[in-house]
């Protein structure tokens, strides 16, 4: 183990706890290869699964996997016009398994995510029986405010790139507190605690993963 995973995995400790705390279970795997078994071992068979988009899921392989499984999966990339795009983000409220990673995660335990359509955030707030939040440990940060510069000034500025979506931090890679028609930055949610328990899982990874 080198000194990066082993800092990673000493921090996990802590967060861990955290977020235990604020209602919600938390693992820790070292590898993505770890985090696709567990959660494997986390949703049954023939359950209904969806996902909001995120390039950790997409790094980590878990789409793939669990496209391979016997689960039931609700695949937004299959859909060939807006309407079915919008009837897609709408079934993903009764699937009983939602993936997603989180844009930042305080290292008190707070969920921090902003989004532009809003259907991630808004699954996460209400509606699938599970959420399991997929994160690498490159998406810790001390408190809010680093939440939303990390936010603001890394996940936005890279997304709208990868999207090809026209707005100022695409073309400067810095936040202009835009209002721009195509801006990716709608909807904020931090999520500070959950009175299900057990609905939303959070899965840290010792790799850096995403955006």
């Amino acid at each position: 183990m080198n000194a990066k995973q082993s800092y990673y995995q000493t921090l996990s400790a802590s967060i861990l706890k955290k977020l235990e705390k604020r209602g919600m279970e938390a693992y820790y795997c070292a590898s993505k290869e770890n985090a696709v078994r567990m959660i494997l071992d986390l949703i049954p068979e023939h359950s209904c699964v969806t996902w909001g988009g995120s390039m950790t899921l997409e790094e980590s392989g878990i789409k793939d996997a669990l496209k391979a499984s016997k689960r039931s999966v609700i695949d937004r990339s299959t859909a060939k016009t807006p309407e079915e795009t919008k009837a897609i983000y709408r079934s993903a409220f009764s699937a009983d398994y939602y993936l997603m990673s989180s844009n930042a995660i305080t290292y008190d335990g707070e969920l921090v995510n902003t989004d532009g359509t809003g259907n991630r955030a808004a699954a996460l707030i209400y509606g699938p029986d599970h959420v399991i939040v997929v994160a690498g440990m490159n998406k810790l940060v001390p408190d809010l405010d680093a939440a939303f510069a990390r936010i603001h000034n890394i996940a936005a500025p890279m997304n709208t790139i990868r999207l090809d979506i026209k707005t100022p931090c695409q073309k400067t890679g810095l936040c202009a507190d835009c209002k721009s028609p195509d801006t990716i930055c709608c909807q904020t949610v931090i999520t500070r605690y959950s009175r299900i328990p057990g609905r939303i899982k959070v899965i840290l990874v010792g790799e850096d993963l995403g955006y």
